[in-house]
């Protein structure tokens, strides 16, 4: 796939009723991508995730703040980036956790860190973060079996 120039987005109120409409937007972006249903699923799932964590703790359920998602698609991986309207957060901040660790609740970030290849968030001014997440698609070699 040619690299594209300008990301496809969606933005959505920060309701948690709208998951479904973000999953099949980033289902559909990768299936015209081209990814295969591995890639999809992670994309998808870490996405879920980082949504409903930017619903529930940096809006806190304030349904009139927005959250766009943009969506890079490219040859060699997928990128999701996720700009809310929270308080800055330092994603480094948030321990690795170990996964047999037993706990409820606090899975989110591992989810999304086991998931994805690359996840990083940045503060845009005082209101709002950039969550940047990446995930490589495999090559026509690995797809292949060599």
């Amino acid at each position: 796939m040619a690299a594209q120039s300008e990301p496809w987005n969606l933005t959505i109120a920060s309701d948690l009723r709208l998951l479904p409409l973000v999953r099949a937007f980033i289902e559909g972006v990768c299936q015209v991508a081209g990814c295969d249903s591995r890639t999809t699923d992670a994309v998808v799932m870490a996405t879920d995730e980082a949504v409903n964590n930017v619903m529930r703790h940096a809006h806190r359920g304030h349904p009139e703040a927005t959250l766009q998602i943009q969506c890079f698609p490219r040859a060699d991986s997928i990128e999701v980036r996720l700009l809310d309207e929270g308080a800055p957060f330092d994603l480094a901040a948030v321990p690795h956790l170990d996964p047999s660790e037993l706990r409820i609740g606090g899975r989110g970030i591992f989810i999304m860190r086991a998931l994805m290849d690359e996840l990083s968030c940045q503060p845009r001014g005082e209101h709002g973060n950039t969550l940047r997440m990446v995930k490589r698609r495999p090559t026509a070699a690995l797809l292949r079996g060599a």
